[in-house]
């Protein structure tokens, strides 16, 4: 007769059975367990180095948009002083002579190998006499240029119908935050000859490239600042008076007087 466990009622042998089954399905548990440890692993890794490189974007977006700013403000807001206009030996001549037309008897610009001429007598006399005054926009900004430190503060454009004006600043050191710092400003005027008198109409002013309100101008933005003032026997009235006919051209200045 087989042995048998007391108190259980079954062989020996089952109970051996039911025990290596055991253990094996342990085993295959843990087994089981430590796959999916493994598979996870980079699972669980895989979020920290995803982490490090979108921290590594955000560092070189905000550090290149530092950079841009720090680029804009040094070259936009606070410019360099302008470079003065260097007119060659014949524009030199030529405005020496514009301008001995108009009156002006010294030399603007003293050429190589030629010294200041004596100044002789003559009788006062407007027979024959050039009424017209015409500049180019090179020799406009030439003769500032005769002022090194006015030419690198002012800068002449001459457009159709249109003078405009750059002009750079530096602001008093003492002066709260901006202070040692350089102002650049613009500004426009339209010009041009219609209905038998001058029209000078201002077309803003603009600082750092920002125009002003045209309540801070005195409401004088697009108006013709002739008819506006010279009814009142002022500056804008004797100019007009003046003046048979003005233009302005790309690149030149035309201006005929009145006898």
């Amino acid at each position: 007769m087989p042995e048998t466990n007391r108190g259980a009622g079954r062989p020996l042998a089952y109970w051996s059975q039911l025990a290596v089954g055991q253990r094996f399905r342990q085993g295959q548990r843990c087994a089981s367990m430590a796959g999916m440890n493994t598979h996870d692993a980079p699972d669980s890794a895989a979020p920290a180095g995803g982490g490090c490189r979108l921290f590594a974007l955000i560092f070189a977006a905000v550090l290149a948009a530092m950079l841009i700013a720090a680029i804009a403000i040094r070259f936009w807001l606070f410019p360099a002083a302008l470079t003065p206009v260097e007119l060659q030996t014949s524009e030199k001549l030529s405005l020496n002579q514009k301008l001995r037309s108009v009156g002006y008897q010294e030399q603007a610009f003293t050429l190589e190998g030629s010294g200041a001429e004596a100044l002789e007598p003559e009788p006062y006399s407007e027979v024959g006499a050039k009424r017209e005054i015409r500049f180019s926009e090179r020799e406009l900004n030439g003769l500032l240029a005769k002022n090194t430190d006015l030419a690198r503060k002012l800068a002449i454009d001459l457009a159709d119908d249109l003078a405009s004006a750059r002009l750079v600043l530096p602001v008093d050191p003492d002066f709260p935050i901006l202070g040692g710092q350089t102002l650049r400003m613009s500004a426009g005027v339209e010009a041009r000859f219609e209905s038998g008198h001058p029209v000078l109409v201002l077309k803003g002013i603009s600082v750092w490239g920002v125009p002003l309100p045209n309540a801070w101008l005195g409401n004088l933005k697009n108006v013709d600042l002739i008819a506006q003032f010279g009814d009142q026997n002022g500056f804008w009235q004797a100019f007009a008076e003046g003046v048979e006919e003005l233009s302005v051209r790309e690149g030149e200045l035309f201006v005929r007087l009145k006898p």
